[in-house]
């Protein structure tokens, strides 16, 4: 394949050359007009240029051919998540607990989530905080269960999830993930996609609470603006508000943002934890945040503390300073 675009270019170069040189002879003893030669050379190009199209094929079948493989691989494969027959009826009440919860990617030799216990209750925000690979995404992507935990327990609303049909756990939760991603279309049909049967009243509440509402009436056509493929028309902290209004119109048990405020200035950031807390409807539910700055979960109930999948601290605000604090004292004191 590499040799296929310099032969073919030597070829049309040496054609040039082949028919130039004779037409030239030809030309000399007034056996040929230059027209003739011009135009000659003019049908010559067009033929080796189709041949060099047709080569695209040598360089093109084998791609298609191993990207067929991959398509066909992924449709043949089956789900290692497998339904119960029935599923279980879940608890009015939100509720959601990891109970030494230990989870181990496909083939790894250790776990990305170790000795996992927390628990929350209706009306709780828990947020998660640590570094890059400590777990985060990790954790929340459990409670959905895009994965299945190697050990323990994860429950929600009152039952464990694996006695959940996955559509009726999903159907419990909204996850806004870490990017923001919009869909050709308007605002409203972004907005509907978690809750089709959503009043306009609905989703202009939701897009309050999401501090998104300002710039939405601004649009052409408000909840009728267009929206691009990816939200390219709208900035990364527009998209996050967006994703998170989105959540918001779902109406969940259990509402999962990870990292959706890392977008957004400190002002709107503040304003929106502040509108979550007030919210009616949130303090129905549970709130899981995932988050880099202390800011953003300085207020949470409890916040786990995650390091290389362990957890090394859980508990408020207050008291996990107190307990860095002791720790601090404890250090210098063996100095």
């Amino acid at each position: 394949m590499s040799a296929i675009f310099p032969l073919v270019t030597l070829i049309m170069s040496g054609t040039n050359v082949g028919i130039t040189w004779f037409g030239a002879k030809l030309i000399s003893y007034q056996a040929m007009q230059t027209g003739d030669l011009v135009a000659f050379m003019t049908y010559a190009m067009q033929v080796m240029i189709s041949f060099m199209l047709l080569s695209m094929i040598f360089v093109m079948v084998p791609r298609a051919q191993a990207s067929a493989d991959r398509i066909n691989e992924l449709f043949n494969s089956k789900s290692t998540i497998i339904d119960p027959k029935e599923s279980v009826k879940a608890l009015e009440k939100p509720e959601l607990s990891f109970k030494d919860v230990e989870f181990f990617y496909d083939g790894a030799e250790e776990a990305a989530l170790k000795n996992v216990n927390f628990s929350a209750k209706i009306g709780d925000t828990v947020a998660i905080i640590g570094g890059t690979g400590s777990g985060k995404t990790t954790l929340i992507n459990l409670i959905p269960r895009f994965y299945d935990i190697d050990k323990g327990l994860i429950t929600v609303n009152g039952q464990n999830i694996k006695n959940y049909r996955q559509h009726d756990l999903r159907d419990l939760i909204a996850l806004t993930p870490q990017k923001a991603t919009l869909f050709t279309g308007t605002v409203r049909d972004n907005l509907k996609y978690g809750n089709p049967n959503a009043s306009d009243e609905e989703l202009w509440h939701a897009l309050d609470v999401a501090q998104a509402s300002d710039f939405i009436k601004e649009l052409d056509g408000g909840l009728d603006g267009h929206v691009e493929q990816g939200g390219y028309n709208f900035s990364g902290g527009q998209k996050q508000r967006l994703a998170i209004a989105r959540s918001l119109a779902k109406k969940a048990s259990i509402y999962i943002f990870d990292d959706s405020f890392s977008a957004l200035d400190f002002k709107t950031d503040a304003n929106l934890r502040a509108a979550l807390k007030k919210d009616p409807e949130i303090k129905k539910s549970i709130v899981v945040i995932v988050a880099q700055r202390i800011s953003t979960v300085v207020d949470a109930d409890t916040i786990l503390v995650l390091e290389d999948g362990k957890m090394t601290g859980v508990g408020t605000h207050q008291e996990l300073k107190k307990k860095t604090k002791h720790i601090t004292q404890i250090r210098k004191g063996d100095q």
